[in-house]
């Protein structure tokens, strides 16, 4: 597991210190790569406002945080590890669409030179990704880039449709 770094789509939070929390991917880390770490999940300016800042006791799974905001440290978690293997699952969902484009940009300075495994429903999490994969009824259906699968027909492109005409993804 040293090679791999995992974001779930579930985040477990415990009831310890922010930093702490953020150091359970490598409980090693020193404060500066926790800040940093902070910095990079667009975390750290919610965290200093905090009276007690790093210092700060979440409670038992994150209960004080918002969905956002135990997503984003979660993310920090992961960054200093520096694992060459990245696997998110739904590292968006939870995140509010104004937050989104933030996030987006900690994951990709995230996995930058390094292999990324997403698992994803919205599409600005897929769309610039190397290769996707569509899987259905646990069966892979389709597969590439999201400029080769928007011309095929088939489920990637349907699903593109539905987000065009609802503008956004929705899950039923």
């Amino acid at each position: 597991m040293s090679q791999i770094s995992m974001v779930f789509q579930k985040v477990y939070l415990f009831h310890d210190t922010i930093k702490n929390n953020i150091k359970f991917g490598k409980p090693d880390a020193i404060h500066e790569q926790v800040v940093a770490a902070a910095k990079k999940a667009c975390y750290h300016d919610f965290i200093s406002a905090l009276p007690d800042g790093y210092d700060t006791v979440i409670g038992e799974g994150g209960a004080t945080l918002s969905g956002g905001e135990k997503r984003r440290v979660s993310i920090a978690r992961v960054l200093p590890k520096d694992a060459p293997i990245v696997i998110l699952d739904e590292a968006t969902s939870s995140v509010a669409a104004e937050n989104e484009h933030l996030l987006l940009a900690a994951i990709r300075e995230l996995t930058a030179g390094k292999t990324l495994i997403s698992i994803a429903h919205r599409l600005s999490t897929v769309r610039g990704a190397d290769q996707i994969v569509v899987v259905d009824q646990e069966r892979i259906v389709q597969q590439g880039t999201h400029d080769v699968l928007i011309v095929q027909d088939g489920l990637y492109r349907q699903f593109i449709q539905i987000w065009e005409q609802e503008g956004g993804w929705r899950l039923k």
